[in-house]
């Protein structure tokens, strides 16, 4: 139909049409030279086709099905059909579906930038440090003890009668040489124990317990403690050793020994204090290495009474690694020379007054004859067996013999000595010996 209008020609031969220029263009070829040549159909499809390929060709890919869908214009086109609401399967993943986070390209960039911390530690190749015990201060406390030397009920082994041998009413008391009666709710009654461990002390390493008995008319606190300055001369001693002072006789007059008389009343004395001083150090754990510690016993004055009763029955043998008496040879002069004859792995050390010159002297007489050695001053070391009587100068007072003898704190003095032979802090591994059985 040449003369028709070609907006309105159809063709049944023409299966798509896909650009209405091209449409236009090719019906105007057919209209110039006859609809009815059916070559001439042919040329004009494919002059509309070939320019649609080589836009395809160039676009790197030909729209799909889905594409078409959502650009096609129909009366069904509504916004919910070409955008639909997102299930719950689309946004996460089935039980069926690996879940596999997904990452930008650049998150390694912003990691790198931000340097955020890891949330764990990165194992290191340099050295490790040892561990290093938290640091303490120095602790010093009174502590009551069932072992300590009173209240005592026993007798008195000069006389082998009651040591209370007094009674007024309910009260019961212990009459001294001089015939002054203490009573036991004022001068026997204080069970308590001065304790003190300095901050530098460490029961991993070799040290000693320092048992220390004070004189007459003393109590811990007022003399021990602050007049006397024995655990500050502990401290600045520097050596690994810890102290134990029973209270005896309260500000009176009296030398007695209490429990100490007793047969391995100085080995109860220790083992009890070992769980204390453990809780004082800081480590309940180590009660055994203190129960089993070396023990170094020092003497003032009338202390030289549980001195002796302690090296003579105290039960503790070879453990007892020095004995250090200040102006203290009143008397048990036997039990002082059988330990010494019987423990050549200790040291025994005498500093002495004019007030107790002539006993010293005769401790020294009988060693000699036992074929012991003496040395008669400090100035060399101690060891094992040594024995060594000090004298010291007049003006020296008896009151002050515990921080002013022959050298100011000789306590402290004694313990560096001590310590610098390690054999005398060695832990001892032999039996008693028959002087402290």
């Amino acid at each position: 139909m040449v003369g028709a209008n070609p907006k309105f020609q159809t063709s049944d031969h023409v299966g798509q049409v896909t650009s209405p220029g091209a449409t236009r263009h090719a019906w105007t070829l057919v209209a110039q030279h006859g609809a009815g040549s059916y070559r001439w159909r042919w040329i004009a499809l494919l002059s509309a086709l070939v320019p649609l390929s080589l836009v395809l060709v160039q676009s790197g890919k030909a729209p799909n099905a889905e594409m078409l869908a959502a650009n096609s214009q129909t009366s069904g086109d509504t916004f919910d059909n070409r955008f639909p609401t997102p299930q719950f399967n689309d946004r996460f993943s089935g039980a069926s579906e690996p879940l596999v986070p997904r990452q930008s390209s650049d998150a390694p960039r912003k990691r790198m930038a931000q340097a955020d911390p890891a949330p764990y530690r990165v194992a290191s190749l340099a050295p490790t440090v040892p561990y290093q015990r938290p640091a303490r201060e120095e602790q010093t406390t009174l502590v009551g003890l069932k072992s300590s030397a009173f209240p005592y009920l026993g007798n008195n082994p000069r006389t082998d009668e009651p040591f209370l041998n007094v009674t007024n009413g309910d009260r019961r008391g212990h009459r001294g040489l001089g015939g002054k009666v203490f009573w036991q709710d004022e001068t026997y009654n204080d069970n308590r124990v001065l304790m003190h461990v300095p901050e530098n002390f460490d029961v991993r390493k070799p040290g000693v317990i320092v048992v220390f008995f004070h004189g007459n008319g003393a109590t811990l606190e007022r003399d021990v403690r602050d007049r006397q300055l024995v655990p500050q001369q502990i401290s600045d001693a520097g050596v690994n050793a810890v102290l134990l002072a029973p209270q005896l006789a309260v500000d009176a007059a009296d030398s007695s020994a209490g429990k100490f008389w007793q047969r391995g009343g100085l080995k109860r004395f220790v083992t009890e204090s070992s769980e204390h001083l453990a809780r004082l150090y800081g480590d309940p754990g180590t009660a055994r290495a203190f129960a089993n510690m070396p023990v170094v016993i020092v003497g003032y004055s009338g202390g030289f009474v549980p001195a002796a009763w302690s090296l003579e029955v105290g039960g503790l043998g070879n453990r007892v690694r020095g004995v250090f008496l200040l102006d203290a040879v009143y008397g048990e002069l036997d039990k002082f020379a059988s330990w010494i004859v019987n423990n050549r792995s200790g040291f025994f050390v005498s500093a002495y007054t004019r007030y107790t010159k002539r006993h010293d002297n005769e401790l020294m007489q009988m060693l000699k004859e036992k074929g012991i050695a003496i040395a008669e001053d400090m100035d060399g070391p101690l060891r094992p067996g040594s024995v060594v009587f000090v004298e010291t100068p007049e003006g020296v007072t008896h009151r002050d013999y515990v921080t002013h003898a022959w050298t100011e704190n000789p306590v402290k003095e004694v313990l560096v000595k001590m310590a610098a032979t390690p054999a005398l802090t060695r832990m001892a591994a032999g039996t008693a010996s028959p002087a402290s059985r």
